[in-house]
């Protein structure tokens, strides 16, 4: 099968667009200085939300997904509840595999379960594209957010990184060590290639479509990338997620790549190209910084000193949020801290406060607010 190029209607993004130049995520991420510091939670729209159990209980998680109401009503929730400075799209990273007619779903207490694993390479070379026809019910959601929200609250769009997308494909379903993926890899480097490049264009059209529809940031989310070695990430990931980000480049709003488990990656996943690099809670952002900056100056030696910072995301443990008001406030300070000396070092250019992976459903809405107006002090 061969895959359209994907192209960009970079007016149409730009006249979406309704936040404000000077919303606080914004300009951290350009490495402004911003009114407030801004924050937003990653799964900030979900199980730990008394509203969305509500919503959610006789609705499917991808139905929910393709109903533009739903999914804008649960991405406004947490942003009406906390205060958050960003709003993420309710979504999923196997929604735009699903929009192309793959046959899968998601079960409950399992997660991504697909009928037919793709494990040969003319599978892979089969493997259906995206179009955007396909996602207007995503387009039409996001047009119910920009509504709801303030012009100094942004509204991110995602999507799946390749590698973590090819994981649920090849293992067809979650899996605990990726030993099928892993070991397709390895064995056979040709189908697992063939499966790359067949998805990377529909990741970009979904994240494109995102862009086009009004969105003021995008994240790419390689969730299961941290299972991989620098040395196989560098071999079999980054010229797929570096594609993705040049891509994306010509729309001009802020990128950022994130992945569990990669403090040993950071490098590498900021040599790819986002503009900012989230950071999973076992890394202090003042590491992290020098990982990235040091990646960075060793990938383009000849580079100016501001071309070698990104902005950082992150990083409270989601467990931080279950130890009580003070501590809460002791490990949101604690790392806004760290943060701030990365700047202060000319490390970072900026810092946009979120856990170091997603809110855990059985946590306090009030606790995440109260996180919220602690880091909005700082």
């Amino acid at each position: 099968m061969t895959h359209d190029p994907v192209t960009l209607d970079v007016a149409t993004a730009q006249s979406r667009r309704r936040a404000a130049h000077d919303a606080p995520f914004l300009a951290a991420a350009r490495g402004d200085t911003p009114s407030r510091r801004p924050v937003w939670m990653m799964r900030q729209a979900g199980r730990s939300l008394p509203e969305y159990r509500e919503i959610r209980a006789h609705v499917g998680m991808l139905d929910a997904c393709f109903t533009p109401d739903l999914l804008s009503e649960i991405t406004l929730q947490p942003v009406r509840r906390h205060d958050a400075d960003a709003a993420i799209l309710f979504s999923d990273i196997v929604v735009p595999l699903k929009a192309a007619g793959i046959d899968l779903d998601i079960v409950p207490g399992r997660g991504p379960v697909v009928a037919q694993p793709i494990r040969t390479r003319e599978a892979a070379r089969n493997l259906p594209v995206v179009h955007t026809e396909q996602l207007q019910p995503v387009v039409e959601g996001i047009a119910g957010v920009l509504e709801g929200l303030r012009e100094d609250q942004v509204l991110i769009g995602f999507a799946g990184a390749p590698f973590t997308l090819a994981s649920y494909l090849v293992e067809g379903g979650p899996s605990k060590n990726h030993e099928v993926t892993k070991g397709l890899m390895y064995s056979q480097p040709e189908v697992w290639h063939e499966l790359m490049r067949a998805l990377t264009p529909s990741i970009i059209r979904f994240l494109a479509v995102q862009a086009e529809a009004g969105v003021d940031a995008l994240q790419l989310f390689d969730s299961w990338a941290g299972y991989l070695s620098a040395r196989d990430y560098r071999e079999y990931v980054a010229p797929y997620s570096r594609q993705i980000f040049a891509a994306l480049e010509p729309y001009g709003i802020p990128r950022i790549h994130f992945g569990v488990g990669t403090g040993e990656l950071l490098g590498d996943m900021a040599v790819v190209g986002p503009d900012v690099v989230g950071v999973d809670w076992r890394v202090p952002l003042d590491s992290a910084a020098e990982r990235i900056s040091s990646a960075l100056a060793t990938e383009d030696p000849q580079g100016s000193p501001e071309q070698r910072l990104r902005t950082l995301q992150g990083n409270l443990d989601p467990a931080v949020l279950f130890a009580g008001p003070e501590v809460v406030r002791e490990q949101v300070q604690r790392v806004c801290g760290e943060a701030d000396r990365a700047m202060a070092r000319g490390l970072a250019r900026g810092h946009i406060f979120n856990l170091g992976h997603g809110v855990l459903p059985t946590t306090d809405p009030d606790a995440i607010t109260r996180a919220f107006e602690e880091v909005h002090q700082q």
